[in-house]
């Protein structure tokens, strides 16, 4: 926040356009942690169907080796590489929502700057939610791939 300096402030108006720029910079920061949380929602969906997927693929894979079983053995194979599918896909376009959106909102901040419209002084933090999301996203690629090619990456 940047301090308010008497002398540079003549008249009402002049005090009115810099609480309205500062207004402006602070609504940006909102927005930019609206769209963080947004893409938290999408990992928490798709963090549910690559677990889910997973599970079920690992329940149903021991289930099958006790006698008596009566499911095809590929059924839960089939069905948990779909939900881990779904939920890296809903992922992965998640992420480049999120991205195309940042960008656009900085170019946008960017040119209000220039034109004198808001203060530029904060940068825009790194976002740890894409980092996150990015870390799941390698998640669920190694899960497709141990249930695919039927190797185990984590034990």
């Amino acid at each position: 926040m940047l301090p308010v300096d008497p002398e540079k402030y003549k008249t009402a108006d002049d005090v009115s356009v810099e609480l309205s720029a500062r207004r402006t910079g602070m609504s940006f920061q909102r927005t930019r942690m609206s769209a963080d949380r947004t893409l938290m929602s999408v990992i928490r969906t798709s963090l549910s169907l690559i677990s889910f997927g997973f599970t079920i693929y690992q329940v149903f894979t021991h289930w099958l080796e006790q006698p008596g079983a009566r499911l095809a053995r590929e059924a839960p194979r089939n069905f948990g590489i779909a939900l881990v599918m779904v939920g890296t896909l809903l992922l992965l376009a998640g992420i480049a929502y999120h991205v195309r959106y940042m960008t656009q909102l900085r170019q946008e901040r960017t040119q209000m700057i220039r034109d004198g419209l808001i203060h530029g002084q904060s940068e825009y933090p790194i976002s740890l939610t894409l980092i996150c999301a990015v870390v799941l996203l390698l998640i669920g690629l190694l899960a497709i791939a141990s249930m695919v090619f039927d190797v185990q990456p984590f034990g």
